[in-house]
């Protein structure tokens, strides 16, 4: 497996990454490179648009706010895409930043906010929780970047689950049974990952998600764990035993 090249800056750039075509800078990446990093014409970086694989990509000022790149070689052709939906009952600002990042970092392929009866908010802004999984992808190596879905009510997002994802329910009273044995007796299949709010799903919402088939509630120990953070220990359990840290 190769090293990532940690010491070389990465960009997401929405657009076909084609040689011998030059790829312009938004303003403010533009600025990132020129002023803040003052990069010099002939200077590289990273390149990626989640299609095209990773290229190398020389810098070419056009005075002092705008740059285009010019493409100089692949570098990492595109990856399988990963296939973790991780559905989340949504945060308020920094919080969600965070979660939207995280999952991101930890593999997810897909950010399906969830509206339950204790979720916090109610609208999001979309936009942004792109923008936060583009950056999480542009500081971590990451070439695929997830889908990121409108909310929905949490009975439609159960129903829009292929009958053959294994949901891996976050649930509380779950009991004290462990988690990685638990993921650990189950095969291999398409993985969905579901947390909830602050203060836990009701009742009635506990028993519509355990009558959904190929459901697995697991704990995540014995502490109560605050949202964002029960999300990033999910995905690190889930990942760790069916998800592609695994190696049985």
């Amino acid at each position: 497996m190769s090293v990532p090249d940690f010491a070389r800056h990465r960009l997401f750039i929405d657009g076909a990454l084609v040689p011998g075509v030059a790829l312009p800078l938004e303003r403010e990446q533009a600025n990132y490179l020129l002023n803040v990093l003052r990069f010099k014409a002939g200077e590289t970086v990273l390149v990626f648009n989640g299609r095209d694989g990773e290229w190398l990509a020389s810098v070419v000022p056009e005075g002092r706010k705008q740059a285009t790149l010019a493409l100089v070689k692949q570098v990492k052709p595109q990856p399988p895409a990963g296939d973790l939906h991780c559905l989340f009952a949504p945060l308020k600002h920094a919080r969600l930043d965070y979660m939207a990042q995280k999952a991101v970092e930890m593999g997810a392929s897909v950010l399906q906010p969830v509206i339950t009866r204790r979720t916090q908010v109610s609208r999001l802004n979309l936009d942004r929780m792109r923008a936060n999984a583009i950056e999480a992808a542009e500081q971590c190596g990451i070439l695929s970047l997830p889908s990121v879905e409108p909310e929905l009510p949490l009975q439609a997002a159960l129903a829009s689950l292929a009958q053959e994802r294994l949901l891996i329910f976050c649930d509380e009273a779950a009991g004290e049974v462990s988690p990685i044995a638990a993921l650990a007796e189950r095969e291999r299949a398409p993985l969905a990952v579901l947390i909830g709010p602050e203060g836990g799903f009701d009742e009635a919402e506990r028993q519509l998600i355990r009558s959904r088939p190929n459901t697995l509630p697991i704990s995540l120990g014995p502490r109560i764990l605050r949202a964002d953070t029960a999300a990033v220990a999910a995905l690190a359990v889930v990942q760790a035993t069916l998800g592609d840290w695994s190696r049985r």
